[in-house]
């Protein structure tokens, strides 16, 4: 059994309690051994996809006791590749914190920024559902911490908001959780997986509830429509490095559907039949839809940018609903690229939240930015991404959902939607580029001729300042993640089959974590529990 696996989970658990205990007071400190600790992190989640990429499935037991009973982590294709994505964006967003200063705003931003590292990764690598439960907690309570850092009024309320929406889906899970187990007797996921499959159809009300309850906290993680309220507010206002932090957050729900639904309640579960055909596909298209119309509606960058999270999660539930491989490995692939795509957006939102003199992140006439034609050359590379247009990834992306969905009744639907969706987030966007970028230059002309007709000095006033290069440097490598992603397109979706194929067998990964050897729990007379028969043997070693 190989500790690695627990590392992405102690890592930054560790080094949250070192950061709060010893460098509380010396950011200097602070930035160094975070950004050291996001690189280890890197190099630990780079070693974990390596060892899954065959199709080894790795099973870490805490405290060596066995399955069912013990917690486990398991490291397959999925959990390594939402690990090294997190792990890839981590220091990326810890370097445009650093390099704008926003860690200095407030208290606790870099033990906050680990604990909340600490759940996503505990998210994904658990095998356990209330463990899932408990990673949940932590990186909530450590978003709370970050949503509300630097203080604010609208702020504060935006965090507010966000704190009741996920409590509700916090207590939703504890209503499935215990639903679950009333039922099963267990909440380990390879056991949950062999016990569902042997329930009697006759006698299974319990568990179809329990399953769309889950579903329910999914979305409400996910943001899909009509739970999605939550999400424009709160990204909107969260400071920039949390919300781009936030852009793999949202994924959880997804990556949480997914693993469920084809490991518990695979599609051809007999007494879970029709959760996926009777709404989640219409709710997905309909979140898409919401998402792309908020874009055109939107009067600031910020929120039209948190719609477009908004849309993106539609669509990568979309190929989700389909359920098939082809449909799994659309939707992975749009994870990464949204991921990507929305962290590099939330960050050029900051930058010209503070080059833009009077006007911040409202779509109103300013004068031309301070390194403009950088940051509108790297807008525009973000927003032909985000929209899907070709030839970078978004692109690939939506080509992968719409040949996923052929098979599916609502393919025109689909069709429609993403492309309809498609277009009006191209005139979004396009709107909001025109006004930054190409009316700022006629603004600034109409300053010369007539200097005085203005609406204020503020509004006009050009920052000649010098620009700080760190925070463009972390844009442009999430850029270049997205170039990157296109390019290697053919190996990305490679592996990404491969991992569609794992999840849909998963009698491999049950017997991974079932027929681990380890400490069991003995009754009264001194026998085994059930599911010891493989321990033995490691157990009289120990």
């Amino acid at each position: 059994m190989t500790h690695w696996i627990v590392a992405p989970v102690v890592l930054p658990a560790m080094l949250a309690a070192i950061l709060v205990l010893v460098a509380r007071f010396h950011i200097s400190l602070q930035r160094v051994l975070s950004v050291a600790g996001t690189a280890a992190l890197l190099g630990v989640a780079l070693g974990l996809f390596w060892q899954a990429y065959d199709g080894t499935i790795s099973v870490y037991q805490l405290g060596h006791w066995q399955a069912p009973f013990g917690i486990v982590l398991v490291a397959d294709r999925l959990s390594t590749l939402m690990v090294l994505v997190t792990a890839i964006l981590a220091p990326l967003v810890l370097l445009y914190a650093i390099g704008s200063g926003w860690d200095t705003r407030g208290q606790h931003f870099h033990p906050l920024y680990q604990f909340q590292l600490m759940g996503i990764m505990g998210a994904f690598l658990t095998g356990d559902a209330f463990n899932l439960f408990v990673f949940f907690e932590v990186l909530l309570i450590a978003s709370y911490g970050l949503m509300i850092h630097a203080g604010g009024k609208r702020r504060l309320r935006a965090g507010t908001q966000y704190v009741l929406y996920n409590l509700l889906g916090s207590t939703l899970f504890l209503f499935a959780l215990g639903t679950i187990y009333a039922q099963t007797g267990t909440l380990n996921m390879a056991d949950l997986a062999v016990r569902v499959a042997a329930l009697d159809p006759s006698n299974s009300a319990g568990i179809r509830v329990a399953a769309v309850l889950l579903l329910l906290v999914f979305a409400v993680k996910a943001a899909v429509l009509p739970l999605h309220f939550w999400l424009p507010g709160s990204y909107a206002e969260a400071p920039a490095p949390v919300a781009a932090l936030f852009a793999i957050m949202t994924k959880v729900g997804a990556y949480g559907i997914i693993r469920f639904y084809t490991l518990v309640f695979p599609p051809e579960l007999e007494i879970t039949q029709g959760l996926f055909d009777t709404w989640l596909m219409p709710a997905a298209l309909l979140t898409l839809a919401m998402g792309m119309i908020g874009v055109l509606g939107s009067y600031r960058i910020d929120r039209l940018v948190a719609f477009a999270v908004i849309g993106s999660m539609g669509m990568l539930l979309s190929a989700v609903a389909v359920f098939t491989a082809s449909g799994i490995v659309a939707a992975l692939y749009y994870a990464i690229h949204s991921t990507f795509a929305t962290a590099a957006l939330f960050l050029l939102v900051d930058v010209l939240r503070d080059r833009r003199t009077g006007v911040g992140v409202w779509l109103r006439d300013a004068v031309p930015v301070a390194g403009g034609p950088l940051v509108a050359g790297m807008f525009f590379v973000a927003a032909i991404a985000m929209t899907g247009l070709p030839p970078l990834s978004g692109f690939v992306g939506k080509l992968l959902i719409m040949d996923a969905a052929r098979g599916s009744a609502l393919v025109w639907w689909v069709w429609g939607i993403v492309l309809a969706g498609s277009l009006v987030a191209v005139v979004g966007f396009g709107r909001a580029g025109s006004q930054m970028f190409w009316r700022s230059h006629q603004v600034a002309a109409e300053r010369e001729e007539n200097p005085e007709s203005e609406a204020g000095e503020a509004n006009t006033k050009e920052n000649d300042a010098p620009e700080p290069a760190l925070p463009m440097v972390a844009i442009g490598s999430l850029l270049a993640l997205l170039v990157a992603l296109t390019v290697f397109a053919g190996p990305v979706t490679g592996f990404l089959n491969a991992t569609a194929t794992q999840l849909f067998n998963p009698q491999p990964y049950i017997a991974a974590v079932l027929s681990m050897p380890g400490k069991v729990i003995k009754d009264d007379h001194g026998d085994d529990a059930p599911h010891d028969a493989a321990a033995t043997d490691t157990e009289e070693g120990h």
